[in-house]
């Protein structure tokens, strides 16, 4: 996408916002492979003899620097358990994003039903005004598909989000869904500034979870859904 690319050197250049994006879905959707197709394109793909990806265990996270029009940006992508005995603890982790990769395997009808159920932890925990994109993934697998595409695509638009189906194993649409999520979540900070400045004046669009109850009641205007946009105390 034009606008968004590997960060460029230079120890003169500004601080670079720091956004935190968050990994949701059900355990063994993929969300490592995605993180580390994202995170470090020069490693073994997913699948391969090289890679045998664990389910996670708790919490781990990806840095991986951008930039948009300009503007220097690190995603932090938090990288979350997808396993019941871990769901507290992951939903934890929602406070404070600006933006979730929502995951299903299109292979595993339960995980893509569980959507609805992470949609709803979603909102519970960072509020209905995030960004959150759906990836229908393991798409490199079509004669094992349960759920169909357009079962994706009408969930992504009742919600309102974008929808991609992804193979972190072949490189399908994972660059590009990032690249739609991040300028999303700078666009909104753009046609709003005064959301930036609810962070305590920092470099960071990262809110902490601790701090919440010191940001201001703001109301704006969210150009991409049309709806408008609140952050309240909690």
């Amino acid at each position: 996408m034009a606008g968004l690319g590997p960060a460029p050197g230079g120890a003169a250049e500004p601080r670079p916002l720091l956004v935190k994006i968050v990994m949701a879905g059900e355990s063994c959707v993929g969300k490592t492979s995605i993180v580390r197709r994202y995170t470090e394109p020069a490693s073994p793909p997913a699948g391969s003899p090289a890679t045998s990806y664990m389910a996670t265990i708790g919490i781990d996270f990806k840095v991986k620097p951008v930039v948009f029009n300009d503007t220097r940006v690190k995603l932090q992508i938090w990288d979350t358990a997808g396993q019941e005995r871990f769901h507290t603890l992951s939903t934890s982790y929602f406070r404070g994003a600006q933006g979730f990769v929502l995951v299903y395997d299109i292979t595993n009808l339960k995980s893509f039903q569980s959507i609805t159920v992470w949609i709803s932890d979603i909102y519970e925990k960072a509020g209905d005004e995030v960004d959150v994109i759906l990836l229908g993934n393991k798409c490199d697998k079509e004669s094992e598909r349960v759920v169909p595409k357009q079962k994706g695509e009408k969930l992504a638009w009742e919600y309102g989000m974008p929808f991609f189906e992804t193979s972190a194993k072949e490189n399908v649409n994972i660059e590009h869904a990032f690249s739609v999520l991040t300028k999303e979540i700078l666009e909104k900070w753009t046609i709003c500034p005064r959301l930036m400045r609810c962070f305590s004046g920092s470099t960071s669009l990262v809110s902490q979870s601790h701090r919440r109850e010191e940001l201001p009641r703001t109301v704006c205007y969210d150009h991409v859904f049309g709806k408008c946009m609140k952050l309240t105390q909690r």
